[in-house]
Parts: C-alpha cells; sequence; structure tokens
C-alpha cells in the first residue's frame, strides 16, 4: 500500500489552535533538490488566496538528516540537495470557516488540499497516498471524503488514494460527529454528511435531494461520470456557499436551512439550501468535466484568464433553481418569483451599462472576487446576468426551433463533444458555435449583442411568447429583493441616490449610484446617517421618514463622516423601476400555452 511516490500523513494535532501537522514524504526526490510548493488559488473561486501564508513551520530531511530547505517565492521552496527519502514536515493554520479553506477546531474539521498539500515538483501525476489520523481528544468523530478508501471502514479514519496532484486537492475532507444520508441514483452511491447539526430530517433531505440529481442527470443523458458523489455539508450559525469538485461539493449552511424531523414546508431557508445544492450538482458536468480550455492544466501560482465563465456559472445558475421545478420541489409560480429576484439583481446593477458579460468573465480575478463599494455601478455578475442570457437563449431556442431544440439539447451536445469525446477544454466562442451547428440558427447577433455588449437581452419580449409577463416596479425598502408585485396601493417612495446598510439600530450608506442626485450633493458609501430633514435617523424610522417627501424636494440629510459632521442638500428624485417580478398570463392561446408548458410544466 505504501508504495506510492508520494506519501502524506495528516494530524488534526492542536485543534485549540486550529492547527494541522502535516508530513509528506518523497520516495525519488531531485538529488539536486527537490522543489514544491502551495497554491495560489483554488479551482472554482477565482481570486489569489495565496494558501502559504497559513504555513507556521517547516523542516525536511533525507533519510533522518536534516538538510536546509530554501525559499524561492512567495509559496515555493528548495528542499535538499541529498539522495534517499525526502520528508518535509509542516504545521499549517487552519481558521478559515468557508468552502475555499481549511478549518480546525474541538468540534469539527475541515480539510481543503491546496491548504494542506504540497505540490512536489516534477510528480504532478504520480499516484499519492494520504493517511488520515484522527484527533486526540475524541473517539466520536467520523470521516467524509471523495477520496478513494485504501484501508479503515466506511466513514472511518484511515489510508486514501489520489491519481496524482490535481486530484488529490480535488477531495475535500469533512471529519467530525457527522450525520449521514445516502441513496443511489443512475448507478452510483450519493453520500450526504453533516456537520454542526443534530437533528435534521435527514430521511426528507435524501429525497429532495436525489430528486434534484435526478432532474441534472437526465439533462445529460441518464449517466453519470463516477461511482460515488459526497454532498459535505457544514451547517453554521451563520454562512452560506459551495464548491464544485469532480465527485462532491463542499456547502455551508445555517442550520436553520436544514428541516426538522416533521417539519413538511419547503420554505424560503430550506429553498435556499436546495438551490445551493442544484448549483454545485450541476457543476459536475459544467465547469468540473467541461472546462474553458484555458482551464485544464492550469497553473496554481498564477490566474487563468477566460471569457467563459458566464458559460459556467452563468448557465449553472440558470439551472439551478430550474432544477428545483422539475424535480418537483416547488410550484411554478415560486419559480417565477426566484426567477424574478435574479433579474432584480441584473436590473439593479449600474455596472451592467459599464462592463461586458465577457469583460465580467475575464476581469474576475480582479473585479469580482474583489467588490468594494463602488462595485455596483463599475461591474456585472456573470453569475446573475449570464443566467439572463441563458434564459434568453433558452427562450430563443425553443421558440425559433417551435420546442425541437432546447439548451437542454446543447448541454448534452456539450457534454458529448466536450467531456465524453475529449477533455481538452472548451475554445473560446466554440460553445456559440456549437450551438448554432446543433440548432441550425444563426445566432451570431443573439451572441455578440448578449456577451459583447452592454445592452440587456430582451427577456420581457421572449417571456412574453410563453405566457409569462415581465413587470417592473419601485423597491419598497432597501431589502426589497423583487420577486413579488409588493404591497398593494402603495406610494413608490422618493430616491436619494443610495442605499443603506444596518449596523444594528444605526444606518449608512451602502453605496451611491453613480451621477445620481447623492452623488451630486457629495455623499459617499460609508457616510452614517445621522438626520433627515432634522428627524433622526435610524433603522427602524428610515422609510417612515422617506415617505414624509417628494421627488423633486430639496431634503437635509447630516451624516457622520470619519468622526466628523457634515451637512448635504439632496434634491429627491422618482424612485427608478428596477424591481422585477413575473406572472403567469391567464388567456393565451395555444402555441404559447404549449411553449409555456414545455417550458415551466404549467
Amino acid at each position: 500500500m505504501d508504495s506510492a511516490a508520494i506519501i502524506y500523513d495528516v494530524r488534526p494535532k492542536h485543534p485549540g489552535a486550529h492547527v494541522f501537522v502535516v508530513m509528506c514524504r518523497v520516495s525519488e526526490p531531485d538529488p539536486d533538490g527537490q522543489e514544491f510548493s502551495l497554491p495560489a488559488w483554488i479551482p472554482g473561486s477565482y481570486m489569489i488566496r495565496d494558501y502559504a501564508r497559513h504555513l507556521l513551520s517547516m523542516t525536511a530531511s533525507i533519510d533522518g538528516e536534516t538538510v536546509p530547505i530554501r525559499k524561492l517565492d512567495k509559496s515555493t521552496w528548495r528542499a535538499g540537495p541529498g539522495k534517499g527519502t525526502l520528508q518535509i514536515n509542516a504545521e499549517i493554520y487552519a481558521n478559515d470557516l468557508s468552502v475555499r479553506g481549511s478549518f480546525l477546531d474541538h468540534d469539527h474539521a475541515f480539510l481543503n488540499g491546496v491548504c494542506l498539500f504540497f505540490r512536489i515538483h516534477g510528480l504532478d501525476n504520480e499516484r499519492c497516498i494520504v493517511h488520515i489520523a484522527p484527533p486526540e481528544h475524541t473517539d466520536d468523530w467520523k470521516l467524509a471524503t471523495g477520496l478513494l478508501r485504501l484501508t479503515g471502514e466506511a466513514n472511518a479514519f484511515g489510508a486514501f488514494e489520489a491519481d496524482g496532484y490535481a486530484e488529490l486537492i480535488d477531495r475535500p475532507v469533512l471529519m467530525g460527529p457527522l450525520l449521514f444520508g445516502r441513496f443511489e441514483l443512475a448507478g452510483a452511491e450519493h453520500l450526504v454528511a453533516i456537520a454542526g447539526c443534530s437533528n435534521v430530517d435527514m430521511e426528507r433531505i435524501e429525497h429532495d435531494v436525489a430528486c434534484i440529481c435526478a432532474s441534472h442527470v437526465e439533462v445529460f443523458a441518464d449517466s453519470v461520470p463516477f461511482d460515488r458523489y459526497v454532498f459535505l455539508i457544514t451547517a453554521l450559525n451563520d454562512g452560506y456557499g459551495g464548491l464544485e469538485h469532480a465527485n462532491s461539493t463542499a456547502l455551508i449552511c445555517k442550520r436553520t436551512d436544514l428541516p426538522c424531523t416533521d417539519d413538511e414546508r419547503v420554505g424560503k431557508a430550506y429553498r435556499r439550501f436546495l438551490g445551493l445544492v442544484s448549483h454545485e450538482y450541476f457543476h459536475l458536468w459544467n465547469v468540473k468535466r467541461i472546462q474553458p480550455a484555458e482551464f485544464v492544466s492550469a497553473p496554481l501560482n498564477q490566474e487563468a484568464y477566460t471569457r467563459q465563465l458566464w458559460i459556467f456559472e452563468g448557465i449553472t445558475s440558470y439551472y439551478d433553481d430550474l432544477g428545483l421545478l422539475r424535480a418537483g420541489l416547488i410550484e411554478p409560480s415560486t419559480y417565477l418569483e426566484l426567477l424574478g429576484r435574479s433579474l432584480t439583481g441584473v436590473y439593479r446593477s449600474g455596472g451592467r451599462r459599464r462592463q461586458t458579460l465577457e469583460e465580467s468573465s475575464f476581469d474576475a480575478w480582479i473585479k469580482f472576487y474583489r467588490q468594494d463599494e463602488n462595485a455596483p455601478n463599475a461591474i456585472i455578475s456573470y453569475y446573475r446576468k449570464g443566467a439572463m442570457v441563458a434564459l434568453a437563449l433558452d427562450l430563443e431556442l425553443r421558440l425559433k426551433t417551435r420546442g425541437a431544440f432546447t439548451l437542454d439539447d446543447a448541454m448534452r451536445a456539450l457534454w458529448q463533444k466536450y467531456g465524453v469525446e475529449t477533455s481538452q477544454g472548451l475554445p473560446d466562442r466554440a460553445f456559440e458555435q456549437l450551438v448554432e451547428q446543433q440548432s441550425g440558427l444563426d445566432l451570431g447577433e443573439f451572441f455578440n449583442q448578449a456577451l459583447r455588449t452592454t445592452i440587456d437581452p430582451p427577456v420581457g419580449i421572449l417571456l412574453a411568447q410563453f405566457g409569462v409577463r415581465l413587470h417592473m416596479r419601485t423597491a419598497e425598502s432597501d431589502t426589497d429583493a423583487g420577486g413579488t408585485a409588493g404591497a398593494p396601493g402603495r406610494e413608490p417612495l422618493p430616491w436619494l441616490g443610495f442605499r443603506t446598510r444596518a449596523n444594528g439600530d444605526r444606518l449608512s450608506i451602502k453605496y451611491v449610484t453613480s451621477s445620481g442626485c447623492a452623488a451630486v450633493a457629495g455623499l459617499a458609501a460609508y457616510d452614517e446617517l445621522v438626520s433627515l430633514n432634522g428627524s433622526r435617523v435610524t433603522k427602524m424610522n428610515w422609510l417612515k421618514l422617506l415617505e414624509r417627501i417628494q421627488a423633486d424636494q430639496k431634503v437635509e440629510i447630516c451624516v457622520f463622516r470619519h468622526d466628523e459632521l457634515r451637512r448635504f442638500i439632496v434634491t429627491a428624485e422618482m424612485s427608478p423601476r428596477d424591481t422585477c417580478y413575473l406572472s403567469l398570463e391567464s388567456d393565451v392561446d395555444a402555441d404559447v400555452a404549449r411553449r409555456r408548458c414545455d417550458w415551466l410544466g404549467t
């Protein structure tokens, strides 16, 4: 078993200090000095994170004799020279409660390979063995991972293997007093492992997750490219996020997102969790196996640029809530509510007038993942606008081919050509060519406008052809995310040119819209609101104060900026109609009814 070229030994040694102890043994290192490194980013999250910053200490020896380690750059070292077996011992800090890092305390642990496993240069494709030891402070921890088990019983600590470094860091590990669920789908075992929550309706989670997975499997021709898949779920008091892997996904949710026994509702919190599950499972085809050509064997010490993230995140975002509808877990009216909220996120973004979808993808490293207070004015999300374009494309295909070719068919063709027949990656604009070839349509103008200009796709016009009406209204508050019609008969609030965020009972300016009345007056993000027309501003009375003023009225706003009181005069404006909701038309002809039924099932 221990004949692999590289062997790792991982111990959750100091949970109170959040420290893993990692040993890496290389049987045949470079005798002139073996170089090794830690990644700077994790696939699926396009930001330089420099995982080497968590390294606390490190030593090296060859056949038991200490050898020097020389640091070559921020995340690369050289050990040696010398002949014999190289052993690297390291202590690594793990206190990142996210799906992109590693975490260890007395309650549970999450191990991401990019944080702990050194890449041994020149041996990237060699088989690796990983020994994972249990913690010393407790004997009730279990383990869940997508790694192939070599020793130990199911869900126990033991030895595992990976076929090369890329596979090794794509197999995260969840440890703790876990709850387990299981179901079979398409001939593959699916395991659900939950840390941090003891009272959940696991039977219901198994059923609902299986229905979602089945809806996506059907898109990609009723098969899955693995024998076993693991949902690694960490439930916290507060948190949300997911990261895709080839045969697993790491998910973070609130404890209250998960259903308790005898709770049969699909409430908003549980629906949000199921949407996350749906999104990440769809990724096992769309980005983990169908990849941008630029991501295939991309070096993890520097950025990998692509203009295609709208395909891999945007189309996936379109299918996540659609998957809940197809799985029978939500009604068409609920799906339209979710779709309306997603569209609202696009229409509210002034950045969509500055940044194209391709630019958003390319600049993810420096803009989307590094958003500041001006982001709403400067960028557009390739998730949300990508989902909008995917919706428009699906409807356009259904309309122009009379239902003979849909986005489902395009994704199946994409999987067959770039997932089954080759793993070389998707070249730039190859998806556009494939859709045109398979559908027989000329979609050049559609793609150019949607991807390479800042013009909105005509989703309202397209939805009307499917018996769905798009409505635009004003926001009722800064927490109004759209999706519903709003309160009947309510007068629109005036617009002061900024959105707010709450800090306890106080309000501050979250962001100021470019060229709006607040920007003209001189207000800025982070200003703490003190008074409006002489009345004190609080979280509770803000809407009431707004109701007292009218559009075109000059109002006095006092704020604290850098602990200094400032006074501004703002001319209120009419609130923008940037909040979207959708409704089903009741009186439609037979063709529209057929198209809507094919799309929504109603």
